[in-house]
């Protein structure tokens, strides 16, 4: 069977949905993208992982991208982008004219209505970082979580960390984005129960190495419970902390 005779059987109840899953696993072939000529859009992503494509921006062709932003919107009833330029922004307004942008994080979407459910905790070490963290924090509520902002936190003035220590504790995880040294994501390691995910971002002086130097005291913080992206990355970030998040509301039900 191809994926229309699937669809057929499962809403005619020929088939039931769990027997369509198995059907198409065996079948790989079979599971639906939309051809575009210059780009193979994935309109089964959400079906397989929970979460529909989201076009990374950055270095693509104006000829491109709004069409890209147009197919996908036109599948999902939503689309989101990351690292967009406002040139880029211009652009994809032209074809979706009710398009959002953000210059601050650099994410470009039009979407749904929707619940925001759970907690994710967005802290940054400083304000320099908060581009960074609004990638990150701006995926997950895209995605359905509820996120609570904590801006400025850094270890050099780490009484402001603590007095928000309860707001940080009963978030389901906790995104930690930090540049110099890195140091946010090991002492939010130290206080909370639940998962902490650290992101390095390339903010300071000559030595931090474009963010390198925090990479490495976050993948080698002696703090358990934390896990590292690559530098700069909110969104991945964000991602995974949905990911936690849903597992985490899940277990509630």
């Amino acid at each position: 069977m191809d994926m229309k005779d699937i669809l057929q059987k499962v809403a005619s109840g020929a088939l039931r949905p769990e027997e369509a899953e198995a059907l198409l696993r065996k079948n790989p072939a079979d599971r639906p993208y939309e051809e575009m000529g210059f780009a193979k859009l994935d309109t089964d992503r959400k079906a397989r992982s929970g979460f529909a494509e989201v076009v990374y921006c950055q270095g693509k062709s104006d000829a491109f991208i709004g069409q890209i932003f147009k197919k996908l919107y036109e599948t999902e009833g939503e689309v989101f982008g990351t690292r967009a330029s406002p040139h880029q922004y211009e652009l994809v307004k032209k074809v979706l004219p009710s398009i959002s942008y953000d210059p601050i994080s650099r994410i470009l979407k039009q979407e749904k209505e929707k619940d925001h459910i759970g907690c994710i905790a967005v802290c940054t070490g400083g304000t320099a970082d908060i581009s960074v963290a609004e990638e990150a924090a701006q995926t997950a509520e895209y995605f359905g979580s509820h996120v609570e902002r904590i801006y400025d936190v850094g270890v050099s003035g780490i009484h402001r960390l603590l007095s928000q220590e309860e707001r940080v504790r009963k978030a389901s995880c906790v995104i930690a984005v930090a540049g110099m040294e890195g140091a946010l994501a090991s002492v939010i390691g130290g206080l909370v129960r639940n998962p902490v995910i650290a992101v390095p971002t390339s903010v300071g002086y000559g030595a931090s190495f474009h963010g390198l130097s925090a990479l490495l005291t976050m993948i080698n913080s002696c703090a358990n419970g934390i896990v590292t992206v690559n530098i700069d990355n909110g969104f991945g970030a964000g991602y995974v902390a949905t990911q936690i998040n849903r597992l985490a509301e899940r277990g509630k039900v």
